[in-house]
């Protein structure tokens, strides 16, 4: 099988120098980028942050936030972890759909949703949402579950068996994101954190079992924490194998096609009609004496947007967290885009979205 490994930060070959030549050429380069970085990101980031966007009512806070998709109709639907980072005996419905301004229009699923954490829009409005539970949600019926909802709320179909952990065909755990094809199969990345199954479940428009693919591991093809989903127009899967520090590319049928680090850390991503492709990091740490062992150690959080067809990182919106290497989660995990080309951005610590306005091309 042939292996592609795309990290646009590295030129492919070099020369040969000796060792104490490439330690002072090093040293020399990183201080020059230090220097450049501000400049070169303030150049590259036409976008400018909001993070007073959306107003909820009734005086309620947002909780948590890693789903986040845009609707048909250029509105947008979030689910957020009721005020908390859990839903779990609340009353509150966590799938909001909200205007472009951040109004609320309607929202649904109270007593369904434990844990939201990925989300699917169809062309014709039907919404996916993930319930990779949390704490006691399998004391109450809830998580290892994926839940498609009409616009209007009503469930009409259920994947796995919710409130009970397993292996497909009837069984999910802890689901982290969905996706529908074109064609009407639906793909699931299974396991939320790094414990085994990491894994890819296949079912047809139905929601029949087809297939299930992928193992525990740090080879091409294998998979640690996949997190995210995306798919481009050409039909390649861009699953976010979050662990491993990098998307992994497959056909529809599973093959291992490439994967990419150069977007750094992936827990959300999104790819647009235009294969414009927009990668929420939101635990990458920067690499300093203070902080060795941080998670993919030498990069920022934030988002990075680029084009799907080719692998090239055009632009880069940093997280707003003071501290870059925060040792949990910050910035953005789940990352949408709406008609007029403005980013949102949610997020799980800060417990927000934050919109990212488009300020020029």
């Amino acid at each position: 099988m042939h292996a592609t490994i795309r990290n646009n930060h590295c030129p492919p070959g070099g020369a040969h120098l000796s060792p104490s030549t490439v330690f002072l050429f090093g040293v020399v380069f990183a201080a020059a980028l230090a220097v450049l970085a501000g400049d070169l990101n303030a150049q590259t980031n036409p976008f400018r942050p909001d993070s007073e966007w959306g107003e909820l009512p009734d005086g309620r806070e947002w909780g948590a936030v890693s789903a986040i998709y845009p609707a048909p109709d250029g509105n947008l639907w979030v689910a957020e972890r009721c005020g908390v980072n859990s839903c779990v005996g609340s009353d509150l419905d966590p799938v909001l759909l909200m205007d472009t301004d951040g109004n609320v229009l309607r929202s649904f699923g109270a007593g369904l949703i434990s844990w939201p954490h990925g989300i699917f829009v169809e062309p014709d409005g039907s919404v996916w949402i993930t319930d990779a539970m949390v704490g006691d949600a399998e004391d109450y019926g809830l998580g290892h579950s994926v839940m498609k909802f009409s616009p209007e709320g009503e469930l009409l179909m259920t994947l796995g068996t919710p409130g009970t952990a397993g292996d497909p065909p009837e069984f999910l755990n802890r689901p982290s994101d969905v996706l529908v094809a074109p064609n009407g199969e639906i793909y699931v990345v299974d396991n939320h954190g790094t414990d085994p199954p990491n894994r890819i479940v296949k079912y047809a428009p139905d929601g029949t079992y087809l297939e299930t693919w992928g193992e525990t591991g740090f080879g091409p093809g294998q998979l640690h924490d996949p997190h995210a989903l995306a798919m481009d127009s050409q039909g390649r899967l861009f699953v976010g194998d979050r662990k491993n520090n990098r998307i992994q590319l497959f056909d529809q049928d599973g093959n291992f096609l490439e994967f990419w680090t150069q977007f750094g850390r992936p827990s959300g991503i999104f790819i647009d009609e235009n294969d414009r492709i927009y990668v929420a990091d939101s635990e990458s740490s920067l690499a300093d004496e203070a902080h060795q062992g941080r998670r993919n150690p030498g990069w920022e959080r934030g988002i990075r947007i680029g084009d799907a067809r080719t692998g090239w990182v055009d632009y880069f919106i940093p997280d707003s967290h003071p501290d870059p290497n925060e040792s949990g989660t910050s910035g953005p995990e789940g990352v949408a885009v709406d008609a007029d080309g403005n980013v949102y951005g949610g997020e799980v610590l800060q417990r927000r979205v934050v919109k990212h306005h488009r300020i020029r091309p």
